[in-house]
């Protein structure tokens, strides 16, 4: 959930590239940042809070704090409160080693008691701060510094990325198992990264590490290799992503311009893949894969409500699914078989609860799929197979464009799986075509006529708010009442329509109004109109998204409506309805939209 940056350059500006570095990571969410750059010897910069506030210290230092070496973090807080002695980086008592780390060392506690019985002194709550002491050990043992950091790492057991710079070395070790790091690679520096955004404006080519190897940046080149000293040739990989996507672009938020960007967002996931001539789907990176004879999904946050909106749609076609909270599935793995596919949704394609559950899955003889956003992320290179939903990046902490083509991506992806064999209902990909066709353009009329600005007006300061949805509508609903709360900070609740009567009717007052999906004219707008007039007789407002083809007008306080459409292309169009309720109700509360509180974009710990 932290951020790593790293930068050797020979020709200085370390300094610089280290803060821009931060700035670009800081979506990820932190509560405290910090520096370190070696120049003969280590000088450390770090402040609890935001990023402006470690720039200060750092421009007041600006004579001495820059160097041919250096690495920078940005902490979420695990062990011990964002203050400036917990934040990162971390050094020995001599301060002749520094270290950034990512993720959660497991036996800390027994290292650390081992380390202060020989009279080592801490100074911060960290789990961290065992490691720059450890190595310290070693080079006290007479390890030089690339033996100590192995033998110290060799100490550590959890999930960590760490990077280390030492005094009198103009060099960055690295290494990773369970949180990612990435290298950046140019012909006269090297940068690492949690992500790529943090150098993007450096270089696009990178080489991302694996679990278990370690990576020696030098301004001569990088060195990667396994954990047994063995050395590696890494591919790679140039970056399609150019620095003016991960900016604002004029946007007062990157959740807006990420909204905004969902009709191009979605061109590029269905680009190639549908052919309206044929009527069929082709997606190359499923051309080996047979159909499945049942599915399993895992995934956390918005990707979970995702993966119940793909399972649906692979039970509509005959095929047996379900979707598991990946967090949950590593505990208590549902059975499967050999034929059995296991599809994981992640974003990143570094959710440390998914690759858990993927792993875990691999480890029983699973099959599986990694439906992701990054390519080269941890997801896409252990999973057997992997479909990319090029949605683009996305810098806001609140899914927003990666979630719509999600889903998306899930009915490109069922249809392909499902095109073969009698896994077929009575509906044909030749309706479905038209409707991916026309997605786009539909959403983009949904942007540029929504009138959620002016409604949320009319509930700012209400008690609660609730989002219902049946069907394929309910995934909907859950995945408005999340953004909502992640950026109103208001409380929200999501329910499939028909479940209010059964408990949280209770909650309903003339305080809480009612987001209503309700699209088409068949039973299940029906029976949500029935569900909607409930919450009225309890003088509950109503909201609706609809497309106009039931009556809901009538039994709704306001309206926010979609274009006709197939029906499984409608929640795509209302689920940017209520996205836009959420970011202007936001917007008007004014709330840290991109950088809500407590919350991370990439959550890489257990």
């Amino acid at each position: 959930m932290c951020g790593i940056i790293g930068c050797v350059n020979p020709d200085g500006g370390t300094r610089e590239v280290l803060m821009n570095g931060l700035a670009n990571l800081d979506y990820r969410g932190y509560d405290s940042a910090g520096i370190a750059v070696a120049d003969g010897g280590i000088e450390v910069a770090k402040r609890e809070g935001e990023i402006d506030r470690l720039q200060k210290q750092v421009t007041a230092r600006s004579d001495t704090l820059d160097g041919p070496a250096g690495i920078g973090h940005t902490r979420w807080s695990t062990h011990g409160p964002p203050t400036d002695a917990n934040a990162h980086p971390h050094t020995d008592e001599t301060g002749d080693v520094a270290v950034v780390h990512n993720g959660i060392i497991e036996n800390y506690q027994s290292i650390r008691d081992e380390l202060e019985a020989d009279g080592v002194e801490f100074v911060s709550e960290t789990d961290t701060e065992v490691v720059p002491h450890l190595i310290s050990k070693f080079r006290d043992d007479g390890a030089d510094p690339q033996t100590a950091f192995r033998r110290a790492v060799e100490r550590i057991t959890g999930s960590y990325a760490l990077a280390v710079v030492f005094e009198n070395h103009d060099t960055i070790f690295a290494t990773r198992d369970g949180s990612p790091l990435v290298i950046g690679v140019d012909e006269n520096a090297a940068f690492l990264a949690s992500d790529v955004p943090a150098f993007l404006e450096y270089t696009r080519d990178v080489i991302y590490l694996e679990d278990g190897q370690f990576a020696t940046l030098r301004s001569s080149g990088v060195e990667v290799t396994e954990s047994d000293g063995t050395s590696v040739n890494p591919s790679v990989t140039t970056v399609e992503w150019s620095a003016d996507q991960t900016a604002k672009s004029g946007y007062n938020h990157f959740m807006a311009k990420e909204i905004h960007e969902q009709p191009a967002s979605l061109r590029q996931c269905l680009r190639g893949r549908v052919n309206e001539l044929s009527g069929s789907v082709s997606v190359e990176e499923l051309s080996d894969i047979d159909s499945p004879e049942s599915v399993q999904l895992v995934a956390c946050g918005t990707s979970y409500h995702a993966a119940l909106y793909v399972a649906r749609l692979f039970r509509a076609h005959g095929v047996p699914a379900q979707a598991h909270l990946a967090s949950e599935y590593v505990t208590a793995p549902a059975p499967f078989d050999s034929d059995s596919l296991l599809i994981g949704i992640t974003q990143s394609g570094e959710t440390a609860d998914t690759l858990s559950a993927l792993r875990e899955a691999q480890r029983r003889g699973a099959s599986t799929l990694a439906v992701t956003n990054v390519v080269g992320s941890t997801a896409a290179r252990e999973c057997d197979h992997v479909v990319y939903i090029r949605a683009g990046p996305e810098i806001g902490v609140a899914a927003t464009k990666t979630f719509s083509s999600q889903l998306a991506t899930g009915n490109l992806l069922v249809e392909k799986l499902c095109a073969s064999g009698t896994k077929r209902t009575s509906e044909s990909t030749r309706e479905l075509i038209p409707a991916l066709r026309d997605l786009p353009n539909q959403l983009q009329s949904v942007i540029d006529n929504s009138t959620a600005k002016s409604v949320v007006e009319e509930y700012l300061d209400y008690d609660a708010y609730f989002f219902i949805g049946r069907g394929l509508h309910r995934p909907v609903a859950l995945e408005g009442a999340l953004k909502f709360k992640e950026i109103t900070y208001e409380h929200a609740e999501g329910f499939a329509a028909g479940e209010l009567k059964h408990g949280p009717l209770a909650l309903v007052t003339q305080r809480t109004p009612i987001f209503a999906v309700v699209t088409g004219d068949g039973e299940r707008a029906q029976k949500t109109i029935s569900n909607i007039k409930e919450v009225q007789a309890r003088d509950a407002p109503v909201v609706a998204v609809t497309d106009g083809q039931s009556e809901v007008r009538r039994y709704a306080n306001h309206t926010l409506e979609i274009p006709q459409t197939h029906p499984r292309i409608a929640p795509v169009l209302a689920n940017t309805q209520l996205q836009l309720v959420a970011y202007h109700m936001a917007d008007r509360m004014n709330r840290s939209i991109d950088k809500p509180r407590n919350l991370a974009k990439s959550v890489t710990v257990e």
